[in-house]
């Protein structure tokens, strides 16, 4: 995972923190869940990131 995907990611999922707060205080359901929403595909993200990497590590260890 390259350091701007890590970079892309971590901002998506603070945006999706910050816009579930913001819901939060303002008693807003829809922003809520639209952070929740957000911060859930970020962390898909980074999960797919992951294996790709781990898929990458296994292939190189079998050389």
């Amino acid at each position: 995972m390259s350091f701007t995907d890590k970079a892309k990611n971590k901002a998506q999922e603070l945006t999706g923190v910050a816009k579930e707060r913001i819901g939060d205080v303002t008693d807003n359901e829809r922003m809520r869940a639209e952070g929740t929403t957000e911060r859930n595909k970020a962390r898909a993200q980074q999960a797919g990131e992951h294996v790709k990497d781990a898929g990458r590590d296994v292939k190189d260890t079998m050389r």
